[in-house]
């Protein structure tokens, strides 16, 4: 999907807004959530704990019901098990009870919503929850338009190693958006994210390349390298 969209936000992600450039949010992989069910019997167990309270184990149920593993697809029953693992303090499923009404999968759309459950994983430190909340910010969906708030959460997520946040910086410092305009600065989170994967900030890294003096890039490269490290200590924390 975000290769598809590639030449949306090459063409202008400012003017039409952070998401419809890029696709800002995708459910937490089941790898991340913990494993989906494989069984009518895993499903059972799964069931079984949840009903006793146990926070990861309602997590792993609302995929279940959102994938249809063990039982049948359901998004309102999603809805009530990542809920329940929420408010609980799990991270995970706070991220996608952000993602179930910022899009409305088994509940009407409801970007307040979305926006406060999107805050407590990122205050919890949860990338995804990070970056897609600085995407809120920057669009004005569910809270008032603050791109200085959007780059706080955006360099939060950079910081910690997430790439979407990393190339969020990069277009904040390109564009001038809750920053000032700083080609070096944009060139220094594109060629991060672009390290850490990111095809999108490839291209534009390029571009902002191009716009550099030879002792502008050297500086850039430097300080590239040194924040790289940063984030590695970071993630070994």
């Amino acid at each position: 999907m975000r290769l598809a969209l590639l030449a949306l936000l090459l063409t202008g992600v400012i003017g039409c807004g952070l998401e419809s450039g890029r696709p800002a949010e995708d459910w937490k992989s089941d790898t991340e959530n913990g494993g989906a069910a494989e069984s009518d019997s895993e499903f059972t167990v799964t069931l079984d704990a949840a009903e006793n309270g146990d926070a990861a184990a309602q997590r792993n149920l609302a995929n279940m019901y959102r994938h249809g593993q063990g039982v049948a697809k359901d998004n309102a029953e999603a809805e009530k098990w990542y809920r329940r693992a929420a408010e609980q303090g799990d991270a995970e499923a706070q991220y996608n009870l952000g993602v179930i009404y910022r899009y409305g999968r088994g509940v009407p759309k409801d970007n307040t919503e979305a926006v406060k459950w999107y805050r407590k994983a990122a205050e919890q430190g949860d990338t995804k929850g990070q970056f897609v909340l600085g995407n809120m910010y920057y669009d004005g969906r569910g809270v008032p338009k603050d791109q200085a708030e959007a780059v706080k959460w955006w360099r939060k997520a950079a910081e910690q190693g997430s790439a979407n946040g990393q190339w969020g910086l990069g277009i904040a410092y390109r564009h001038g958006d809750g920053v000032p305009q700083d080609d070096v600065e944009a060139y220094i989170w594109f060629s991060i994210a672009a390290t850490n994967g990111d095809v999108v900030a490839k291209k534009q890294l390029s571009e902002v390349k191009a716009r550099l003096t030879p002792e502008q890039l050297i500086a850039a490269d430097e300080r590239a390298a040194e924040l790289t490290e940063q984030i590695s200590v970071n993630q070994a924390k």
